[in-house]
Parts: structure tokens; sequence; C-alpha cells
């Protein structure tokens, strides 16, 4: 269930949540529950109690989420460098390695592994007042393997140091970790970490 949310608060577009999705409320399958009076549509707000750990990691990732343009962007990501002289891309894919994912990186279905760079100073949408939008930059690792995999952090020109702000291993969410460039470190097994670039 973290897994999933955290992917949607880091998603670009509208989260599609639930009412009561925060606290692991079940529609048992059924998408349409609109027109049933039934434990289907019901609230069971013992599930708040039940599930804390559950909530506090849900209102951590909509908060990061929340406070980050970078995950709500109002364009396109153009895959390229946005201003004259940038080193790097306003979205960029990555092995586990810390390199660039190439056209044969993709079709290694047996990877499981993806590290995703968003880049906070490419933001493309002026705001409401028709300024430039600027962000911190964020690198989302994602380990679908059913163990724990070791990943690089890409060389600094994406950044120097980075600094822990998501796990979804953790049942709040909570991680305690600082890395820097070209720096390994484990990422726990199915499992996503957010990290945002702090130098």
């Amino acid at each position: 269930m973290r897994n999933m949310w955290a992917t949607l608060m880091v998603s670009q577009g509208t989260p599609m949540i639930a009412h009561g999705d925060e606290i692991g409320r079940t529609q048992y399958g059924n998408n349409n529950v609109y027109c049933q009076d039934s434990e289907l549509s019901w609230m069971d707000w013992s599930l708040v109690d039940k599930n804390a750990d559950l909530l506090a990691f849900a209102r951590k990732a909509t908060t990061l989420r929340k406070n980050h343009k970078v995950f709500r962007r109002r364009r396109f990501f153009e895959g390229e460098p946005i201003r004259s002289g940038d080193e790097v891309r306003d979205i960029a894919w990555l092995t586990p390695s810390g390199r660039e994912m190439t056209h044969e990186d993709w079709g290694r279905g047996f990877d499981r592994c993806v590290a995703v760079f968003l880049n906070g100073e490419a933001i493309t949408a002026p705001d409401a007042r028709g300024e430039r939008v600027v962000d911190d930059s964020f690198l989302l690792c994602f380990n679908a393997h059913d163990h724990d995999v070791e990943f690089v952090m890409p060389h600094d020109g994406y950044a120097q140091q980075w600094t822990g702000e998501l796990d979804t291993n953790d049942p709040v969410g909570d991680i305690d970790l600082t890395v820097t460039a070209t720096d390994t470190f484990s990422v726990p097994a199915r499992s996503l970490l957010v990290l945002r670039k702090t130098l």
C-alpha cells in the first residue's frame, strides 16, 4: 500500500484516490460503489487507529507532493536540457549503476530497478504571475526485486549531495540517509526511496 501511495504522490497528474485509501479502507474489488449502501461504501473509522502508521505515511507523502511543484508540473516533460548551458535533462531515467538508461536497458525486464531524476530547475510552466518556477530536484529510486539492490548515485552534474525524504520500507516513511555523488547505497526490496538534492 505504501509503494502505491508514494508512487501516486510523485507521479505527474491528479492522484486518483478513493475516500479511506489513506487508512487502508477497501471496496473489495468494486470500483463503482456509488449506489451501494453497504460495507462496500461505508467508512470503518476504527481503521484510523488500526492503521495509524499508514495514515502517518500518507500524510508525509502527501505533504511532500504539496510542498514541491516538481511533482505537480503543468506541462509535459521534454526529456532534454531545458535551457542552453544546462547539463542535465528535465527528467532522466537511470540504471541502478547511476548512468542514464539506453534503449537496450529498457528491454531488460529482469532488472526490476530504475531511478528517475526530476529536475526542479527545469519546470517550464510559469506560476500564476508569469514568474519562473524553481523547485528542489529529486531522485526516485524504485526497487521491485525481492531482495535489496545496491544503487550508485549519479555523477555530480545531477547533484553533489542527496538527502532522504521518504522510504516506503519504513511504516511511516522515515529515512535517515545522506549520500554524495557516486556513493553506493542499498535500496530495500520492494520499496521506493525519494531523495532530495541538497547540494
